[in-house]
């Protein structure tokens, strides 16, 4: 039974847990920056269709509604300048996080095929290639890689934990010769619509891809630019030929989102002002946190974009999180993140105004 477990590495929040019992003891309580969580409401629009789907006796399908799926095409149109999007082209997933942990056994990936990201990246990118007891291995410049063996390379921009965003030619540069190599390129831009110092691009954006989506999958989530991590309502947009596979195996496996989630994942983007008004809330903790951090000696690196400061005062990590803990403030430390995290934390400013005040209060 725990031969599945066994493959993985330990839980990394789970190391958090002393720390987090430290801040939480301070007068104050705790200001937990250390999960990018979303506090705020979801907005009325879209509860108002999860209300109204509510009565959904029968199954779901996999592939989702046409009405989601042209939902879907039409974001991708409007916010990424996609074009030729078809419903073939799209597919709803349950949460990103499920889709990146579960992506390589999905692909077939085994032994011997090798699973590629960024040296700091999100820890699920590795944990997928383990749970299909791939091969994994972290790139600085994925155009550097060995090709051979690699059958997929994940790119993720805006970056989590960074907040560094690739730029045009760098997407095209990789495009390019993941496409020379035959390897399937998987952009992770659950961030996309967070960018505060830098303007985001997909790689779905014609002047990226050259106006065709063969070889490459965009991820997306509702999550954090419509406050519906609850919901677990994301997608996938790209080739049509590997999302058609990938809808097969999901259909076997019953990977459905919830209908009322699928209606409101329809509202949700269909409606760009909830996502103005809730970028306004996180442009406002950003910058009264980053001064704040800046103050109290931090350097920030990187950051233009998602919902982090990637911050760092030239210690090891561990002595950081030891020490904003202290002040009643819980931070991640930069090694969740691969090795190369060990002098950084990553700072989310995804607590409510009063909280960040708070810790703004504290650093000061």
């Amino acid at each position: 039974m725990g031969a599945v477990s066994s493959r993985l590495p330990v839980f990394p929040w789970d190391k958090l847990e002393p720390y987090k019992a430290t801040a939480a003891a301070h007068p104050g309580g705790i200001v937990d920056l250390s999960v990018g969580t979303p506090v705020d409401p979801v907005p009325e629009l879209i509860r108002c269709a999860l209300t109204a789907a509510s009565d959904s006796p029968g199954y779901p399908t996999v592939w989702g509604t046409p009405e989601l799926r042209d939902a879907i095409t039409g974001w991708c149109e409007r916010r990424l300048g996609a074009r030729g999007m078809t419903h073939r082209g799209v597919l709803p997933v349950v949460g990103s996080k499920e889709l990146v942990a579960w992506l390589p056994t999905q692909l077939g990936l085994g032994p011997g095929d090798k699973v590629a990201y960024p040296r700091l990246a999100y820890p699920t990118y590795e944990v997928g290639a383990r749970l299909a007891r791939a091969e994994y291995v972290a790139y600085d410049d994925p155009t550097q890689l060995d090709p051979a063996g690699l059958k997929l390379l994940w790119l993720n921009s805006p970056s989590n934990p960074t907040g560094r965003v690739l730029t045009k030619d760098e997407l095209t540069r990789t495009v390019a010769w993941a496409r020379e190599h035959g390897v399937l390129l998987v952009s992770d831009e659950c961030y996309l619509e967070l960018g505060w110092e830098a303007e985001p691009v997909s790689v779905l954006h014609p002047d990226v891809c050259g106006g065709s989506h063969e070889g490459l999958v965009a991820v997306h989530s509702l999550s954090k630019r419509s406050n519906l991590a609850g919901y677990r309502s994301a997608f996938l947009a790209g080739d049509e030929a590997v999302l058609g596979e990938l809808l097969q195996i999901r259909k076997h496996g019953g990977m459905m989102t919830p209908a009322p989630v699928q209606a409101a994942t329809i509202a949700a983007l269909g409606d760009d002002t909830h996502v103005t008004e809730q970028r306004a809330r996180y442009a406002a903790r950003r910058t009264a946190l980053r001064e704040a951090l800046l103050g109290h000696g931090f350097r920030i690196e990187h950051s233009e974009a998602s919902l982090y400061l990637w911050a760092t005062r030239d210690e090891d990590c561990w002595s950081t999180v030891a020490h904003l803990a202290g002040l009643g403030v819980l931070v991640a430390p930069g090694d969740f993140y691969g090795r190369a995290g060990g002098r950084h934390v990553r700072v989310a400013f995804t607590a409510t105004d009063e909280r960040v005040a708070e810790a703004v209060k504290r650093l000061a």
